[in-house]
């Protein structure tokens, strides 16, 4: 997988920029990280472009990290305040 293209792809199709892998992971890596404010939903989208990103260029890979981070958004830390709020 060339990840430099693959962040590439997910940027101009997406609007979600991802980091590049540093050193040996050059090239080889997609690195997630936020600048300023983020909430729940905008670090929800990161998991999923990568997801989709990679899925839709040829990588083959398992569903999961997207619903991994949903269900742990409205898991038991999610708290009874967000609760009662619905």
């Amino acid at each position: 997988m060339d990840a430099d293209g693959v962040r590439r792809w997910i940027r101009e199709s997406f609007d979600v920029s991802l980091g590049t892998g540093m050193g040996k992971l050059n090239g080889r890596m997609l690195r997630i990280a936020h600048l300023g404010n983020s909430s729940e939903l905008t670090l929800l989208a990161a998991p999923a472009a990568c997801e989709i990103g990679m899925k839709l260029v040829g990588v083959l890979l398992s569903d999961g990290g997207a619903q991994v981070a949903m269900d742990y958004l409205v898991g038991p830390r999610a708290g009874s305040s967000r609760r009662q709020a619905l």
